[in-house]
């Protein structure tokens, strides 16, 4: 166990961080499962969100920015071909 306070607030900042990018990472992915069973109209709704959700958490190194790219490359093409 850490013995430093430094070394404490650090554990527990990094579990909130943890905690909060673990969240967000499974919300996301569950909206991209939303949109590809979606129909048409809901799906192009949706999208905006989507593509927003998926730049954050690239930004934020949740997930590597060419992932966040092909996913919404692939979600693109969904759509454009519903």
């Amino acid at each position: 166990m850490a013995n430093h306070k430094s070394a404490l607030k650090r554990i527990r900042s990094n579990e909130t961080k943890r905690l909060r990018n673990r969240y967000q990472h499974k919300t996301t992915r569950n909206a991209i499962k939303k949109l590809r069973e979606a129909d048409k109209k809901e799906a192009e709704k949706l999208f905006p969100t989507v593509v927003s959700m998926l730049d954050k958490l690239a930004k934020n190194n949740v997930i590597h920015k060419n992932k966040a790219a092909n996913l919404k490359s692939q979600l693109a093409k969904h759509v454009a071909a519903l």
